[in-house]
């Protein structure tokens, strides 16, 4: 869906349909016309989407790439910008869920840092990257026994993390311990993709903006991509569309579930303040909770948190400015955590769609003859989806398929329902964080 709101303001607040990041691209490539050939086709042009393309166009394949805005449109340049080397979801849940793949899938979250930090290397990327790494932080005594044993579980199964003190550690007063994450850090996720976009447009790839895919049809010699104002032709296939990829008749059912996050930044505050909270190691910060809080410093002084109230998807999946009841109530969250900033005024707020998967581990498979799908978001798709893009690359040009790869593999492209898709199962978390919250500043 193209956008028709640019911003709005209320309560002082700006609201934006599309990034607090960076500003929209001016050079927006032509749609596709017509009828055109291709080796494959990329559908999508968020990280996952731009790294698959990116690695075929070095590998020498004719590949061409569909967005249906432009490169980057989607939570490639909407997110909070953590790059980390851990799992998305709980430790504990993922050792009950997936005991035989834990330590695989934490070596593929690891080496995805590792892959991105080369992108950014080595395609020069100025996307004010701070090697900070981050923290998952416990906000109170229950979460700090929690984040105890799920760092026993993360180390126990490779992962590059520890358990932290906040105090020693330089976390802001609020934040009592957590699981440092020690590689990745904090980024301009929206300089990054846009990055990333450069990078593409200056490959032999064939990029099409404003291009959305209407179908996706597996034929005797490939497959046809149909879109609103062309036709491509191609052997093969990937969907790399994450939250968007359930719009597609041809995606396995219950792939993923999409949720609508959102972030509020602050107004510039002055460094000594910044300071005198405590966080002096400048880690970005989410936490225990059930739906997560996220906390982070920027390059400008400001102060972006988010989510804490996720919300499902209703209809299509198009551009919106964030519901400002939602707002308030991370505001009020930020008003908690940081009670020394109570007078900093949020500036600007934007938002985006996320990708939940029913395991919360990143997949790839074959939906159909020559037909692929790729999903790495969870909320962790800046790290481990060009990672995970360049992996499927390099199985499509023949390669033997990586160990990494192959952790999070699925043969049968066959999904039950996420709990993320339902809107009770959402505000329920919300409503159990908040009173779990409650009953800890009451025993205190």
């Amino acid at each position: 869906m193209t956008e028709t709101t640019e911003t709005l303001a209320a309560d002082g607040i700006e609201y934006s349909s599309f990034s607090g990041w960076i500003e929209r691209p001016t050079d927006i490539a032509p749609a596709v016309e017509g009828e055109i050939t291709a080796d494959v086709v990329v559908v999508g042009g968020g990280y996952l989407g731009m790294g698959t393309a990116l690695r075929l166009a070095e590998r020498g394949v004719d590949v061409a790439l569909l967005e249906s805005e432009f490169c980057g449109w989607g939570a490639a340049s909407r997110n909070a910008g953590y790059l980390t080397n851990t799992l998305a979801g709980d430790a504990q849940m993922h050792a009950a869920m997936h005991p035989r793949r834990l330590r695989r899938a934490v070596g593929f979250a690891d080496r995805s840092v590792t892959y991105s930090d080369g992108l950014i290397d080595g395609l020069g990327i100025d996307c004010d990257y701070e090697r900070t790494g981050n923290v998952i932080a416990a906000v109170t005594r229950g979460q700090l026994e929690r984040s105890r044993w799920n760092a026993r579980i993360l180390t126990n199964a490779g992962a590059d993390a520890e358990f932290v003190d906040g105090r020693e550690f330089g976390l802001p007063a609020a934040f009592l311990g957590g699981i440092y994450e020690r590689r990745g850090g904090i980024i301009n996720p929206g300089k990054y993709a846009r990055g990333l976009r450069s990078a593409l447009m200056s490959s032999s790839a064939r990029v099409f903006e404003h291009s959305p895919v209407g179908s996706i049809q597996p034929t005797s010699t490939g497959v046809t991509v149909t879109t609103a104002s062309g036709t491509v032709r191609a052997k093969r296939v990937v969907i790399a569309n994450n939250a968007h990829s359930r719009d597609l008749a041809i995606t396995p059912r219950n792939l993923v579930a999409p949720l609508w996050v959102s972030l509020v930044e602050t107004e510039p505050i002055d460094p000594e303040r910044l300071r005198a909270t405590g966080w002096t190691s400048r880690v970005g910060i989410s936490t225990h909770h059930l739906c997560l809080e996220s906390f982070r410093l920027t390059s400008r002084n400001t102060i972006i948190f988010g989510i804490r109230q996720a919300e499902t998807a209703r209809g299509a999946l198009g551009a919106r400015t964030p519901n400002p009841t939602v707002v308030a109530d991370l505001v009020r969250g930020f008003r908690i955590r940081f009670p020394t900033l109570h007078d900093v005024a949020p500036q600007r707020a934007w938002g985006g769609w996320i990708g939940i998967t029913t395991s919360w581990l990143p997949v790839v498979g074959e939906a159909d003859r020559n037909v692929y799908y790729a999903v790495a978001c969870n909320g962790h798709g800046l790290a481990q989806g060009p990672y995970l893009g360049s992996m499927l690359a390099d199985r499509l040009c023949g390669d033997k398929a990586a160990d990494d790869l192959e952790a999070v593999w699925r043969p049968r492209p066959r999904f039950a329902p996420s709990p993320a898709a339902s809107s009770t199962a959402v505000r329920a978390a919300w409503r159990l964080d908040r009173f779990a919250d409650y009953l800890d500043r009451r025993n205190r």
